[in-house]
């Protein structure tokens, strides 16, 4: 998929640089796109060509505390330096962020910490860690006035009223620009198995997926795929099979995992045969699941769907109704990657009614610049919800000059 392009970008490597650029776009009234790397520049609502400010330069981690798990880095450091430092001290995000470069066209691992808190994209193990933004302890960021705020600190009993620095997680950029975040992070598991069940119907596999979640053998990763997305992972002992594949992670120490995992066997011995992914394996299949595996090298539109974990394949079952669906269900079924052929509309029309029938929200993630100026790529919002986001959008955006229109059409 080729990037929507941009007339210039600007890269400014200290705050003063990107303040003195959005003041001058402010009194031009200019509108600029805010990116990281541009990982993530093709999500959205596709808007006229303008010029763009990057954060890559604002670059490196500013403070480490190993042993208060807390550490700090400017919105322009790779998401995979950071990562690297965590892991050498045997620690790591708890909320194991994906990394969607790859399903847009783009290169694998370019992601910035910035954009990771910008856009609240998480992993697998948010089921049990929690999103993005329940790690943030704090921010410093600059708005679209060019004044630069800081919210939050490092410890997370500090705010009272308005908590600014989860506010602007899942802002995508429309709010302010990040500088710098501080967050939680957590000692890694000891080792890891995954549990794999073989060719369950989708009501099953998520049956099977909601059972062992409460279990108290505390599962970090449940997902289900159904056979045609299977049949593209890399992991081979589970792409040859050419069935559907049910997978469910436990993590804990060496001492403790053989224990976990037969007693996990037992509760879902009424499923079928299960096999087990030991601490290697377990780890390269869910860290190509990060990348999103199975969704790269595909023409099919891709849309992100949301929605109660049990009603997940009756969201699938109802949309496949109107258009071929393939399908990658994360969190128990709470989350869905959703694969549709081709359509002027990407769907929209029929994927929305069926998202007003069971409820949650639906984005479409992957798809050609004319389909995302023509339809609402994030979850329409209720008329008050709207008034809200408006309002937060005039007080942090006065000039609308950060990303305009990229969520939704007014603002």
């Amino acid at each position: 998929m080729e990037q929507a392009p941009l007339q210039t970008i600007q890269r400014p490597a200290v705050e003063w640089e990107l303040r003195t650029a959005l003041q001058d776009a402010a009194a031009k009234k200019q509108a600029v796109a805010i990116l990281g790397a541009g990982t993530k520049r093709d999500v959205g609502r596709a808007g006229p060509v303008m010029p763009g400010i990057s954060t890559s330069a604002l670059s490196g981690i500013t403070l480490y505390e190993p042993t208060e798990l807390v550490m700090s880095a400017r919105a322009g450091t790779l998401l995979k330096l950071i990562e690297a430092e965590l892991d050498a001290r045997g620690q790591m995000l708890a909320f194991e962020p994906i990394d969607l470069g790859p399903v847009l066209g783009q290169p694998a691992q370019q992601g910035t910490i910035g954009a990771v808190f910008a856009t609240n994209l998480s992993g697998a193990r948010r089921v049990a860690g929690g999103a993005a933004r329940d790690h943030i302890l704090g921010v410093t960021a600059c708005t679209g006035s060019a004044e630069i705020i800081k919210s939050g600190g490092r410890v997370m009993k500090n705010v009272t009223g308005i908590d600014v620095a989860r506010g602007l997680m899942g802002s995508w950029g429309t709010l302010a620009v990040l500088t710098e975040t501080t967050f939680k992070v957590l000692p890694k598991p000891q080792t890891t198995a995954t549990l794999v069940l073989a060719g369950l119907p989708d009501e099953i596999a998520i049956e099977a997926l909601c059972q062992a979640m409460g279990s108290p053998f505390e599962v970090t990763g449940a997902v289900h795929l159904q056979a045609g997305l299977a049949r593209r992972l890399w992991h081979a002992a589970l792409n040859s099979a050419g069935q559907a594949i049910t997978a469910l992670r436990i993590e804990t120490f060496e001492s403790f995992i053989g224990y976990r995992a037969g007693r996990l066997k037992d509760v879902l011995k009424a499923f079928g045969d299960i096999r087990v992914l030991e601490h290697d394996s377990s780890l390269a299949f869910w860290d190509e699941l990060r990348q999103l595996s199975v969704l790269q090298n595909s023409n099919n539109l891709l849309w992100r769907i949301s929605t109660a974990p049990r009603l997940g394949p009756q969201v699938v079952n109802d949309i496949r109704r109107y258009m071929s669906v393939d399908a990658f269900y994360d969190w128990s079924g709470g989350l869905i990657w959703v694969e549709v052929p081709y359509s002027a509309d990407a769907g929209a029309s029929d994927i929305r009614r069926v998202m007003a029938v069971h409820g949650g929200h639906a984005t479409l993630v992957r798809a050609d610049p004319a389909i995302r100026a023509s339809v609402e790529v994030f979850q329409p919002v209720e008329p008050g919800v709207a008034r809200l986001t408006a309002r937060l959008k005039a007080t942090f955006d006065p000039h609308g000059i950060l990303n305009p229109g990229r969520m939704y059409a007014s603002h």
